[in-house]
């Protein structure tokens, strides 16, 4: 039903954009197919669990745990102005199993390179999370870019514009979000964002970026759900409910792009805060006993509070470097690609929890990307694209199986087909 029901919503929307427009400019209709293929180099992929000791950590695409074709993207996107100075955005992605609803943004254009958005879409973190997907040049995006950057929010968005785009030229964002994903808040807290990016004549362009903020759980009954693990080691509920799973980014790029040549590298660091919660990650159980004397039976709940992650200020450091080169319809393009997830290695029990006998889990990942993209219209080259990536990864983000000791990991060798309207 929830498949049937976007794809009545995707029609609708077709319908509405060929409509004749009455004292507004004609709606602009554009979209989106990506189609992926992928193939499993290590059948670990597929056999073994994700969720190693002691915590979850490495993001993983289920697409890239078995073989097969999927549909990665179906996006459709309807824009366009009801009076000048006043857009709207509309982008819907049916590929989506719930919650097809991508973007949705009203913009005013004012004065002195002004524009104001407030609506549904990215919260402005990282390169590749401000960049379309029909511009990526690997199939899929770095570690910081799908689990940072790749953040749709509530919120609004001041921006300014200055300078000239074929010489020097910057854009300033400040922003306020919900910070609670693609839904309405829970509670009075809020995201504050700010962004500034930089080009410099088409061929450069550099920034750096930020995000503060704390959890979305609601917190009209207070907080008091200190780790159980952590109580051990001094860290009690008032010290969970000050620091509020406090969230941040901090981040800066570089990209240099001519005809030839592709180069860019990014680093990013903060606090886990919220995307690893200590906040709302309880488990209750419930236990009854008989009174003899009243023969009454009651029941007694417990909740037992666990963390997603092992510090409350735990930091993550990361970075990500690509080269790549084109010649006429064809790129080649290395990436290598940097998580750390504790970095400065901080943890509240008597020892490390991430080392078994066996095995070293310490959330740190590298992936290594060898690619090319083949695009039958080199001038506009996101129109229709075949890209073919070998993805290597680190080898301690899967648990072993029977018979099986050590970290454990697997690569993958997956193809894309593009066309974008």
């Amino acid at each position: 039903m929830k498949k049937a029901f976007a794809l009545t919503g995707l029609v609708a929307l077709a319908l509405v954009a060929a409509a004749p427009a009455s004292a507004q400019s004609s709606p602009k209709v554009s979209g989106l197919v990506q189609v992926w293929y992928s193939q499993m180099l290590d059948s670990n992929l597929r056999n073994n669990s994700t969720s190693v000791t002691p915590n979850k950590y490495y993001n993983l695409r289920s697409e890239f745990q078995e073989n097969g074709f999927s549909i990665r993207r179906t996006e459709l996107k309807i824009a366009g102005s009801v009076l000048e100075g006043v857009d709207y955005e509309v982008m819907v992605d049916a590929s989506k199993s719930s919650d097809i609803l991508q973007d949705a943004v009203i913009k005013y254009q004012m004065p002195f390179g002004l524009s104001a958005k407030v609506g549904q879409f990215k919260n402005l973190q990282t390169y590749e999370g401000f960049t379309s997907s029909s511009e990526l040049l690997t199939v899929e995006r770095s570690q910081m870019g799908r689990v940072f950057g790749d953040d749709r929010q509530r919120g609004g968005v001041l921006s300014m514009k200055m300078g000239d785009d074929k010489d020097f030229a910057t854009t300033i964002h400040l922003g306020l979000f919900n910070g609670s994903g693609r839904a309405n808040e829970t509670n009075a807290q809020k995201d504050i964002v700010a962004r500034v990016d930089f080009s410099y004549e088409k061929l450069h362009k550099f920034g750096f970026y930020t995000l503060q903020g704390s959890t979305d759980v609601s917190t009209k009954s207070g907080i008091s759900n200190a780790s159980t693990a952590w109580t051990s080691y001094g860290v009690t509920q008032a010290d969970v409910a000050e620091n509020r799973d406090k969230t941040t980014n901090y981040g800066v790029y570089y990209v240099f792009q001519n005809d030839s040549w592709h180069f860019s590298g990014e680093a990013i660091t903060g606090l886990l805060g919220r995307r690893f919660a200590t906040i709302g990650s309880g488990t209750s159980t419930t236990t009854y006993a008989n009174n003899p004397t009243t023969n009454v039976v009651t029941a007694t709940t417990t909740t037992t509070y666990g963390s997603k992650r092992e510090h409350l200020d735990q930091k993550f450091f990361g970075f990500v470097v690509t080269g790549a080169y084109t010649l006429g319809q064809h790129t080649f393009l290395a990436r290598y690609d940097h998580m750390n997830y504790n970095q400065g290695d901080d943890w509240y029990t008597a020892t490390n929890p991430y080392k078994t006998a066996t095995a070293d889990y310490s959330p740190e990942y590298s992936e290594v990307t060898l690619g090319y993209l083949y695009a039958w219209k080199p001038e506009k080259v996101k129109s229709a694209n075949f890209k073919l990536n070998y993805i290597m990864r680190s080898e301690n983000f899967l648990k072993p199986v029977s018979g099986q000791t050590g970290e454990q990991g697997g690569n993958t060798l997956v193809a894309a087909l593009q066309v974008a309207f």
